[in-house]
């Protein structure tokens, strides 16, 4: 059993040592849930991503699917995996992300960003934000995970200044991975195929934006123009791109992993910050 100056001790590891190495930044356009028991081309480059990256310490997750009233963190030392989803196969229900917590990471986090206050969660656990993506990309469960909730009334600039104060934990062997999508809008799905213009015009104009370093039009993305209401009908898929970006710096290179629009109105763009 740890006690408290043990965890305190184990909790330096993210606040006072560099582990020399720098961890990237991932931003996942998820879709689907049933990416998690798919085998295609998305589930293939994520699986590529976490082959490609050095192994992480742990993992802090921003996920579209965790909005709270407040800043959250998970505190479960066996985080469960939950199913906020309905109405698909039963095979999707029977998947497990069995990957421990870190209280140590979430202790961390509450002593090193003291603005916005980081409160303890011990109900949360992985949603598919999270958990469809990690388990193509880290299929073995052995990475620490913490989630990082979404606080739903506060501004795009509140997450993107939020993302900046996660940027220590870079060089302390942790990957933030931020889960959403650009653009979602899942009322004009289109189940036959085919791609609404609006979309991919949005989509294309936020890379644009990305490769220019233009994070304050990201920031204020509703003067981007005619396409963002339908491609933004709710920020919640959008706002985990603003942890990301949050969490680069000047010098970071962006590569992008996916470039696809699909089912019309579903952006699976995903990019990786160097």
């Amino acid at each position: 059993m740890i006690g408290i100056s043990s965890i305190g001790a184990v909790s330096n590891l993210f606040t006072s040592e560099k582990s020399g190495i720098k961890m990237p930044v991932i931003f996942a356009g998820h879709g689907s849930p049933m990416n998690a028991v798919e085998d295609n081309e998305f589930t293939k480059k994520w699986f590529e991503i976490g082959n490609s990256i050095p192994k992480p310490k742990a993992i802090l997750s921003v996920s579209a699917h965790w909005l709270t009233n407040g800043t959250y963190a998970t505190f479960a030392e066996k985080p469960k995996t939950i199913y906020d989803f309905y109405g698909f196969p039963e095979i999707l229900f029977q998947q497990k992300y069995d990957a421990p917590g870190s209280i140590e990471l979430a202790t961390s986090l509450q002593n090193q960003i003291t603005s916005p206050k980081i409160l303890k969660d011990l109900d949360w656990g992985l949603d598919h934000g999270t958990w469809s993506v990690l388990i193509k990309m880290f299929p073995q469960a052995d990475i620490p995970v913490v989630q990082l909730s979404i606080s739903g009334k506060e501004s795009e600039q509140f997450h993107f200044d939020l993302g900046k104060k996660l940027q220590f934990l870079r060089e302390r062997g942790v990957l933030i991975f931020c889960s959403g999508n650009i653009v979602h809008n899942l009322r004009r799905i289109k189940w036959e195929g085919g791609t609404y213009d609006w979309a991919v015009e949005f989509d294309e104009k936020v890379k644009s934006l990305i490769d220019k370093r233009d994070f304050n039009s990201l920031i204020n993305w509703q003067s981007l123009g005619s396409s963002t209401e339908l491609s933004i009908p709710t920020n919640d898929h959008y706002l985990p791109l603003m942890y990301a970006l949050g969490a680069s710096d000047k010098d970071s290179k962006i590569d992008y992993f996916a470039e696809k629009v699909i089912m019309g109105s579903l952006s699976m763009r995903g990019l990786v910050i160097n």
